[in-house]
């Protein structure tokens, strides 16, 4: 699968480029700073901003797939809708966050007094992210939301799916 991935240098960014090249898949490496990524048969780095429409579109032609790893605020849903569909990319993937799942019905995490002020300006520009996404009719999306923290571990091969509720237990 060939997939244009950008945020490629970031903290989620860079373990998902590890992960796609452990399985074969050949990669764009899209990233403001694309000194750290080694080029190789399967990555190509190309310096580019997630904010130039034109750019991610030129970069993006002929992959499989789009991976949108960077931060929410100062991003825009909208200008990367665009730039996958001017690209004719069918699929685009959008590594969110837990703040706009649900711990109860029709209350998002984002919205509970526990939630952490450090974090929420950050959670509040993913829900509008996804708010945008929902009202996204012809591109085949989805909007990946890990678990409430993510921390450095071992990779287990096994996970848990859920929807638009905050999985919590072992």
């Amino acid at each position: 699968m060939k997939i244009a991935l950008i945020g490629a240098t970031g903290n989620v960014g860079s373990h998902l480029l590890e992960e796609a090249q452990r399985r074969g898949h050949v990669i764009t490496a899209l990233a403001r700073r694309v000194e750290t990524i080694a080029p190789s048969e399967r990555i190509r780095p190309i310096k580019a901003d997630a904010t130039d429409e034109v750019a991610l579109a030129r970069e993006s032609r002929g992959h499989d797939a789009v991976i949108n790893a960077t931060k929410f605020i100062g991003a825009d849903a909208a200008r990367l809708i665009r730039a996958v569909k001017a690209a004719g990319v069918p699929r685009l993937l959008v590594v969110g966050g837990a703040g706009s799942l649900e711990v109860e019905p029709g209350i998002a995490l984002v919205d509970t007094p526990e939630f952490p002020a450090e974090y929420k300006d950050e959670a509040l520009a993913g829900r509008r992210f996804l708010e945008e996404l929902r009202r996204e009719q012809e591109l085949n999306w989805t909007f990946l939301s890990p678990s409430a923290f993510l921390a450095p571990g071992e990779v287990t091969g096994t996970f848990q799916l859920g929807s638009d509720r905050l999985l919590i237990n072992a």
